[in-house]
């Protein structure tokens, strides 16, 4: 008897305690859920970078440069709004097309306003910082407040704050350039304004008949990727299948090079991404 009542008397320090243990389980979930919100939402966290500018002052940097764009970067929908990366910008050329939000706010010249820039080009020589964004002429510019962008040329080199951002290009398809040097045996092609992530972890090619197997291309260099074929020629057209790096979405242009195609035509295709992360 005395065991049961020793039993009874501790009852209500049990039940305080599960009534505490209770509480703390919901403060934790709590706390998480607003942690996954901050994490959510850290695409709009500004960081810190350095920013320089290369080029015509009121120029794209380069012709293309190290992404093989070339004389796109000048005209729309790019208008010369470019910039080269440093590596971890550049990413061996995955990270061409990629789209960022860049301002500066430290000097008196600066807007404070952001520009969005893509990544074009890469500056091998932009080491010192860990994030480095060498930007055209026009770009840089444009951070200044209206009528002074000569002059924040002039200081050459700022402390900017920049982030990631989705590329949007209306109106405009997905533009697909068949490299110059492309032929029946050997095809290789740059993907240029795409929306959304704007960077490639890889491309995938179809090609016409009743072989409905997708093979792999590789990653040439900057926005090019290519396939050669191991002795019979390459059968037109070819569909072409898009993953990104950033989420791994993909997307199909299908038969978007058709029969007859020519090396250094442009091919266009209006493109959907899966909206789900592969």
């Amino acid at each position: 008897m005395e065991y049961y009542s020793f039993i009874l008397r501790l009852l209500p320090l049990f039940s305080t305690i599960a009534f505490l243990l209770l509480l703390t389980c919901f403060n934790i979930s709590a706390a998480n859920s607003n942690n996954s919100n901050v994490t959510t939402s850290s695409s709009s966290t500004w960081y810190p970078a350095r920013a320089t500018w290369y080029g015509d002052p009121h120029g794209a940097g380069s012709d293309g440069g190290a992404c093989g764009y070339g004389d796109a970067v000048e005209n729309p929908p790019f208008s010369s709004m470019v910039s080269a990366g440093g590596p971890s910008l550049f990413k061996s050329g995955h990270g061409c097309g990629a789209c960022y939000q860049v301002k500066c706010t430290g000097n008196g010249v600066c807007s404070g306003e952001p520009v969005t820039v893509a990544i074009a080009d890469l500056c091998p020589g932009c080491l010192s910082e860990q994030v480095h964004f060498d930007m055209s002429g026009t770009a840089f510019g444009a951070m200044a407040i209206p009528g002074e962008d000569d002059r924040i040329r002039d200081v050459g080199v700022l402390t900017v704050q920049y982030m990631r951002v989705e590329c949007k290009y209306p109106g405009y398809d997905v533009a697909f350039y068949v490299d110059s040097g492309s032929n029946p045996y050997y095809f290789a092609v740059a993907v240029e304004y795409e929306g959304g992530d704007g960077d490639l972890w890889g491309l995938d090619l179809m090609q016409g008949g009743s072989d409905h197997s997708w093979l792999p291309m590789q990653h040439s260099w900057g926005a090019v990727w290519m396939l050669s074929s191991s002795g019979s020629q390459l059968r037109a057209p070819f569909s072409i299948r898009l993953t990104t790096l950033s989420t791994h979405r993909t997307a199909i242009a299908s038969r978007v090079i058709p029969i007859g195609w020519k090396p250094g035509s442009t091919y266009r295709f209006r493109i959907q991404f899966s909206s789900v992360s592969a």
